[in-house]
């Protein structure tokens, strides 16, 4: 609790779709005076917001629907194109948003990332609000959506190029915040850009495994890595190992063979502090936990997943 707050009384104001109370209270001022203020709060909850985007189709999905507030204040027909969204009621963030994208937009997801969790309108609101972001492909459609009629949902479903729902935002035809921001979102983070953009690719394959630490065989491995790394960058993409930092820098840290405790304490961490900083993975080889792991730290990250070079635009 906050030494600096005292309260002094609470009111409830409304209690018809949701808490309205006016909380009195003094607050202790920096120059060490106390001061009674009193604010009024609106509780409805908290909630979650999800974007849904298509790699392959550098499509995003958006709904629209009727909001009385902006109708209210100039929005001249009162629709709103937003990112699908709900109150948790009693789920966890994780469990409304899946439930709310099937009602609202007809996908059924079971990945979803969280990027943030934010506080929308702090001065007069209690909501927390849970950013989500997911990749949607047509097979997961099990529905048209459009809300739940019981709540007096009518809702638009939209499928957008992502350069023209950006280019919404910029001409105000998208004016809400949430959106925005988880717009933003993907285009700061690469989760949808046009193909004529380089990418920065991890490739991952395996190092050790099944090698028995036979130096050949690791040679082999990474030939192997290094021949997909040299066809990636003649594609006109940017290819990366993480062995290429991981070696070395064991060595200079004081290494002096494979699975000791520097070997162990760098090689796959510096590999999953690497993939960070790129826009997708491309998978090699045969079998091996560690690339594996890098695939599933890409897809829980939001990042590309290459199996096959095939799959990787041609830029050059």
């Amino acid at each position: 609790m906050n030494p600096k707050i005292e309260m002094v009384k609470e009111e409830v104001l409304s209690n018809n779709w949701y808490l309205l109370k006016k909380m009195t209270f003094k607050y202790q001022k920096r120059d060490g005076s106390w001061e009674t203020q009193a604010r009024e709060a609106y509780d409805r909850g908290n909630g979650a917001v999800i974007l849904l985007y298509n790699r392959k189709q550098q499509t995003v999905i958006l709904t629209q629907q009727f909001r009385m507030p902006t109708y209210m204040n100039g929005n001249e027909t009162g629709m709103l194109i937003e990112a699908c969204a709900g109150l948790l009621d009693k789920d966890s963030p994780e469990d409304c948003i899946r439930r709310e994208t099937e009602e609202e937009t007809g996908y059924r997801i079971t990945n979803v990332h969280k990027v943030w969790e934010a506080y929308m309108s702090p001065g007069s609101v209690t909501e927390i609000l849970y950013f989500f972001v997911a990749e949607y492909s047509p097979h997961m459609q099990t529905g048209r959506g459009g809300g739940v009629e019981k709540e007096q949902e009518e809702i638009e479903v939209l499928e957008l190029p992502i350069e023209q729902a950006l280019n919404m935002v910029k001409n105000g035809e998208i004016r809400d915040a949430k959106t925005i921001m988880l717009l933003q979102y993907a285009q700061l983070n690469g989760l949808v850009q046009p193909e004529s953009k380089p990418q920065h690719i991890l490739i991952a394959g395996p190092y050790r495994s099944n090698t028995g630490d036979d130096k050949e065989l690791i040679g082999a491995n990474m030939r192997l890595m290094n021949e997909t790394a040299l066809r990636v960058y003649e594609m006109g993409h940017m290819p990366v190992l993480g062995e290429w930092y991981a070696l070395p820098l064991m060595e200079t840290a004081g290494s002096r063979e494979l699975g000791d405790e520097i070997f162990e304490r760098m090689f796959h961490p510096s590999a999953v502090r690497l993939l960070s900083l790129c826009d997708a993975v491309l998978r090699v080889g045969g079998p091996s936990e560690g690339a594996n792991e890098m695939v599933r730290n890409a897809e829980v990250k939001g990042k590309k997943v290459y199996r096959d070079l095939g799959e990787i635009p041609v830029l050059a």
